[in-house]
């Protein structure tokens, strides 16, 4: 399968490499599904499947979401030959609210002081690319004000986030809040949600406007 990949994957160090397999195993240790990403090669991922076209950060495995597992047995084979990036899949144990840097601090600092406590509070990773991922409960989706608003992307079944210590081109992910903090606690997705909107309008986005007393609520999409 990789035999004839090219070019070469990004060189890491022996500590390097037992610190993936570490780390993921430990996800899945506290009931996170696991996926082996791509190798980071240069400035692009390699897979080994080939003639797969995709360069940017992808899963390794073609039928990753049937294949991800929480079984530290079957994680720690996928890491022990190839430093692959470690992908945790949404929609199963969490979801999660990606946001923009500058709007992750501000949420970051707000939910610090919420009146509801742990309620609201939860492991945060931030990437190199100044994205800002909230780990909350899985099944919510998102409320009227946010189905539009581009500054929010919701990540539920069928989709995935890269992990710390996973490599980007532009540097390493990283946690915010790591889950050690929270204790592998997750918050409710809608404390978030509600503190999300708060922040944005603080900022001077527009919103879809509140509903008028006696009208129907703005269908949402499916799941």
């Amino acid at each position: 399968m990789w035999g004839n990949v090219a070019p070469r994957v990004a060189e890491l160090s022996p500590l390097e490499r037992v610190r993936l397999r570490r780390v993921a195993m430990r996800y899945a240790l506290h009931g996170w599904e696991v996926t082996p990403g791509a190798c980071l090669a240069r400035s692009r991922f390699v897979c080994g499947r080939a003639g797969c076209p995709t360069v940017g950060c992808h899963p390794a495995l073609e039928n990753w979401e049937l294949a991800a597992s929480a079984d530290p047995a079957r994680v720690a084979t996928w890491w022990r030959t190839r430093p692959h990036g470690i992908l945790l899949p949404t929609g199963r144990a969490f979801d999660v609210l990606e946001v923009p840097a500058h709007l992750g601090r501000h949420v970051l600092e707000a939910v610090q002081t919420h009146p509801a406590g742990t309620g609201v509070r939860g492991p945060v990773l931030a990437t190199p690319t100044g994205r800002w991922m909230f780990l909350v409960r899985p099944g919510d989706p998102l409320r009227p004000e946010l189905e539009h608003c581009f500054h929010v992307v919701r990540h539920g079944p069928g989709s995935w986030i890269p992990a710390p210590p996973t490599r980007l081109p532009e540097g390493t992910v990283r946690w915010a809040v790591a889950p050690e903090q929270a204790r592998w606690q997750l918050p409710d997705s809608y404390l978030v949600q509600n503190t999300v909107i708060e922040a944005l309008r603080a900022s001077g986005v527009t919103l879809v406007p509140d509903l008028l007393p006696g009208h129907l609520p703005l269908p949402r999409r499916g799941m």
